[in-house]
């Protein structure tokens, strides 16, 4: 009995779940070694080891693209830099040295606008001081004596301004003068040909039998009186002749003639009337004759001054 209760006592117990938990751990810090070890070696195997021959051949290779290196397009390109720095640096200039150089200019202008004005004779007055400038800086700087009004540092300064973009130049001191615009009318109407030759008839096209002619004002009897017979445009007019021709009854005159007025301040004829917008005359004649082509005769101008020259109506004579 005593060496039953000693099996199952609480001493037995508790070192039973010590061991329990030191086997436990054990075997949780053999997981983490292992895993410390599997990580460091897959490090290690990352590293790539050259042998003696790819190293050489590697030194071979910088040396071959060192000797093909473009040492002296480098060269070249580093002074050009250097130049254009320099050019740069040309256009910083003083703000005393800026301001003398606008008054001149300004002075140079105001020599010209007392004789003649214009974009062409400032661009010029411009440049010749430009010009007259660059002598005179350039005579200070072959000078060794102090005679020169231009100090030498100025004169440099002003050197190399002035031989820079000057367009930049006018722009960094505030100059800035238009461009000179030549606007030239360009008449591409063939020889001879009439400004009215290119007008059009508004409203919807004529049709080919009504032989529409622009400013023509042909002779007739009237069958249908235009002061009281108005159409909105010419090709109505038109239209209205041929149905008056197909409407007509035997013996009675056909039109063959239509003449319409197609200009707003109305048209001239030499009548006693006056014959406005849109009037739409229907005229007979055995052999239509006209009355005024183009422009109206002299003798007619004279006897009357306020007519227009041009002869405003539009006429034809259909094909019936």
């Amino acid at each position: 009995m005593a060496r039953g209760k000693w099996i199952c006592s609480y001493k037995r117990t508790t070192l039973l779940f010590c061991f329990f938990n030191i086997v436990v751990a054990l075997f949780v810090l053999r997981s983490l070694y292992v895993s410390i070890y599997i990580s460091s070696s897959n490090v290690s195997n990352n590293v790539v080891l050259y042998n003696p021959d790819q190293i050489r051949k590697m030194e071979e290779s910088i040396q071959i693209r060192k000797a093909f290196k473009p040492v002296e397009l480098i060269k070249l390109v580093k002074s050009l830099e250097g130049e254009f720095s320099r050019e740069n640096a040309a256009l910083e200039l003083p703000r005393h040295l800026k301001q003398k150089i606008v008054d001149e200019i300004l002075q140079r202008l105001k020599s010209i606008n007392s004789s003649s004005t214009g974009i062409a004779s400032e661009r010029e007055a411009v440049e010749s001081w430009r010009t007259e400038k660059l002598k005179e800086v350039k005579l200070a700087l072959a000078s060794e004596t102090s005679s020169s009004t231009i100090p030498h540092e100025e004169a440099g300064l002003i050197l190399r301004a002035l031989e820079s973009d000057w367009a930049v130049f006018c722009e960094e001191i505030g100059l800035w003068i238009p461009a000179v615009v030549a606007n030239e009318e360009h008449d591409d109407k063939p020889e001879g040909a009439e400004e009215f030759e290119e007008e059009v008839l508004p409203g919807r096209p004529l049709s080919p039998e009504c032989h529409a002619e622009l400013h023509t004002d042909y002779d007739g009897t009237a069958v249908r009186w235009g002061l009281t017979h108005h159409k909105e445009s010419a090709a109505d007019c038109c239209q209205a002749c041929l149905d008056h021709a197909r409407r007509a009854k035997e013996g009675e005159k056909k039109c063959n003639i239509w003449v319409y007025c197609p200009s707003e301040f109305g048209c001239h004829s030499p009548d006693i009337y006056e014959h406005k917008h849109q009037e739409c005359w229907l005229k007979y004649a055995e052999k239509p004759r006209l009355n005024f082509k183009d422009k109206y005769p002299e003798w007619y101008r004279n006897s009357h001054p306020s007519t227009p020259v041009i002869v405003p109506w539009a006429s034809g004579v259909v094909s019936l």
